[in-house]
């Protein structure tokens, strides 16, 4: 799974996590809070109500929840369609029992928020629309026709109208209010935990590469002295079958097969150490190897060291540093015209990477929230090398400042102004900063042994 594969999730995805099993709970706290409420009204404060309508409207309810608990299996996830088809049973519900209870003039007409809530919360943005305007005509109904709340002496408990018009004006506004603010923020919400396990997959994908040469190492040790002591046995059995010229030659064969493998083994192992010692490396050194995938793509990338000190600094090979720069290179290289510059800066007490490109730079309006997952693109100029998933995404920039922060660096994003020495406008500007300690490992005692390999256990 790559980073292109990763998307936002749908509101078709998110009301396919819902089960059966919560709706139904939900909708028989509803319907005991609803059986309370009439049996208060009646024979506590003497209201006349359709208790034979009321009664049936809330068995209604009771027949779909039983009906559900026995059709259906109790871990059964609810599709889209589903979930709206129970929502809005349960607004049209709740409109029908309002109406046999005073309309907006009952107190109890601010629960039609509840079933838009829900789905603001777990469904579509179309879904949505459809739950709200339904029951932005409910209430619009409601405020106009209704039977009347009366008391045993006959007296009409209603508001005044204005009270019924404000009742109205903020149930339609809590409606719009509730499934925009419930929408936004659960959008926000999936597709942070999406890019987060987006950017684990790619930091557990580097570790692995990492420590992959280790592997090689160990295992090129353990193998080296079973193939010496075939060496051995073949050479003796080589030099003891002069009378035997087909077994001899069977005893070369082996001899010689031992030696290549060995020549494997020390290829292997030199590769393996040398990953292994890699675990510290100058900063330049860094700065290339996370750049080197992009090198060959058409694009001049530029290197520049402009450290205060004559001596470059030493900095821990962490992958989540390697990663993270590699995506903030590769999206320069993605939005460059023709050159992409990378620079190496250092004190006493800062390190810091700045990555430019020529390029038409980020939109204004976007740099506050770059790093946000799925915002949006970056412009530029139609062209063959765009790659088709950056549209509506902000993944890449995303996981390179996720990985990168949790290094202890801080990024700031700005667009340039200026021409550089060679005349190209600058676009994009990313500026990665480190305190020094955190990075290099002479600094702050940070460990330098890299110690022995260790025995790879299967």
């Amino acid at each position: 799974m790559t980073q292109s594969d990763v998307r936002p999730t749908s509101g078709d995805t998110r009301a396919n996590w819902i089960r059966l099993r919560t709706m139904i709970m939900l909708r028989w706290v509803a319907i005991t809070g609803q059986l309370i409420a009439i049996t208060v009204a009646q024979q506590l404060y003497s209201l006349q109500l359709e208790l034979g309508l009321c009664y049936a409207v809330i068995g209604a309810s009771v027949v779909a929840n039983i009906t559900a608990i026995f059709v259906f299996p109790e871990n059964k996830r609810l599709s889209e369609g589903e979930n709206l088809a129970m929502v809005l049973f349960d607004l049209l519900q709740l409109g029908v029992l309002l109406f046999l209870t005073g309309g907006l003039h009952n107190p109890f007409s601010l629960l039609v928020l509840g079933p838009v809530a829900v789905s603001a919360a777990v469904l579509s943005l179309r879904s949505t629309i459809v739950l709200g305007g339904t029951a932005i005509v409910l209430v619009s109904v409601l405020a106009r026709f209704h039977i009347l709340l009366t008391t045993d002496m006959g007296f009409v408990l209603r508001i005044p109208d204005v009270f019924v018009f404000g009742n109205w004006c903020a149930l339609v506004i809590g409606i719009a209010f509730i499934s925009a603010y419930s929408l936004r923020v659960s959008a926000e919400m999936y597709s942070m935990s999406d890019a987060l396990a987006a950017t684990q997959m790619a930091l557990a994908r580097e570790q692995k590469l990492t420590d992959l040469g280790g592997v090689v190492a160990a295992a090129a040790h353990e193998l080296g002295t079973p193939l010496a002591t075939i060496k051995l046995a073949s050479g003796e059995l080589f030099s003891e079958l002069d009378d035997r010229p087909d077994l001899q030659e069977d005893a070369a064969l082996i001899r010689q097969q031992a030696d290549r493998c060995r020549d494997i083994l020390r290829d292997m192992g030199r590769a393996g150490k040398d990953d292994l010692h890699m675990r510290q490396a100058p900063l330049m050194t860094v700065i290339q190897e996370a750049a080197d995938p992009h090198t060959t793509r058409g694009i001049n990338v530029e290197f520049r060291l402009n450290g205060t000190q004559s001596q470059e600094p030493t900095v821990l090979r962490k992958p989540e540093i390697i990663h993270g720069l590699r995506n903030l290179v590769q999206n320069a290289v993605d939005f460059s015209k023709t050159t992409v510059w990378i620079e190496a800066d250092w004190t006493d007490s800062v390190v810091s990477v700045r990555i430019l490109d020529d390029g038409r730079g980020f939109p204004p309006s976007l740099l506050g929230r770059l790093g946000d997952p799925f915002m949006g693109r970056r412009r530029a100029a139609p062209s063959s090398r765009q790659r088709a998933e950056y549209e509506g995404m902000g993944l890449g920039l995303f996981i390179a400042k996720t990985l990168l922060e949790r290094s202890g660096a801080s990024l700031s994003f700005a667009n340039g102004n200026d021409l550089n020495r060679a005349k190209f406008a600058i676009g994009a500007i990313v500026k990665v900063t480190w305190p020094r300690a955190a990075i290099d490992p002479r600094q702050n005692n940070l460990p330098q042994a890299l110690g022995p390999n260790h025995k790879f256990q299967i």
